[in-house]
């Protein structure tokens, strides 16, 4: 008899991650070469790597936090977790379905309206459009938008896109959480609702990745953190450590 396969302990792990981008750098010219040309002249392409060298795990039920500078990598990490964007250096291995609110967008596609945007979504988690109906009456109710349930989000405010966002995504029910700064969009009774929601999930032993600026959010529901230093190695450790750190460095304003 075969022996069983091991369950895999960590929901992500990150091995000795980097990514780059590409910089254009340009010099001046004068108008008769811009009316010419009709662009300025490139003088080299340079690269920028927010990050290098970055490795951690986090264990399944485990709440990881992300700080650091804007500009530093902590969305592209979690597109990168998502697998929407692909590393040029390292791996990425995700031990689950992923459920991710990067920027408070779900995905949305501007010309479809709320309910075409909730099936979209929902179909591309694997859900049936037999369970979407189950949800559907719950997202659009939690979210507060069923007056515009036939209205193009292009027209959705931020703060609604952003309620709808959550709603969908916390209702996917995947085992991983991928949050990018939910609780600094909308009023207080959203962000009220939204902590209930991530507090039951957790309680339930979802795992989240969670980029915020928050410290109280942060010590709240993290033990861990990562701070990410614009071209430098990251740094890992218990969450009050990489806060005290990331506080106390003078190139972190």
């Amino acid at each position: 008899m075969p022996p069983k396969k091991r369950r895999p302990r960590d929901a992500i792990v990150v091995k000795d991650v980097g990514i780059k981008f590409a910089i254009n750098r340009r010099r001046r010219i004068g108008v008769k070469n811009l009316l010419i040309e009709g662009r300025t002249a490139t003088t080299g392409v340079g690269e920028y790597w927010p990050f290098r060298h970055l490795s951690f795990r986090v264990a399944k039920g485990e709440s990881v936090g992300v700080i650091g500078r804007n500009g530093c990598g902590k969305s592209t990490l979690l597109r990168l977790v998502a697998g929407v964007m692909l590393p040029d250096e390292g791996t990425i291995q995700v031990n689950g379905g992923v459920g991710a609110m990067i920027e408070l967008s779900a995905g949305f596609v501007g010309d479809l309206t709320a309910r075409e945007n909730v099936y979209l979504i929902s179909s591309l988690h694997g859900f049936t459009r037999e369970q979407t109906d189950e949800r559907f009456d719950e997202i659009m109710r939690w979210a507060g938008v069923m007056r515009f349930v036939d209205t193009p989000v292009m027209h959705f405010s931020s703060g609604m896109r952003a309620r709808l966002a959550f709603s969908i995504v916390t209702r996917m029910e995947e085992p991983i959480l991928l949050v990018d700064e939910v609780l600094a969009v909308g009023d207080r009774a959203f962000r009220r609702k939204c902590a209930a929601v991530i507090e039951n999930m957790l309680s339930d032993g979802r795992t989240m990745l969670l980029v915020s600026h928050n410290e109280s959010d942060l010590r709240r529901w993290c033990t861990r953190g990562i701070y990410l230093r614009r071209e430098q190695d990251p740094l890992e450790g218990p969450i009050e450590e990489i806060l005290e750190m990331y506080l106390d460095d003078p190139d972190q304003t």
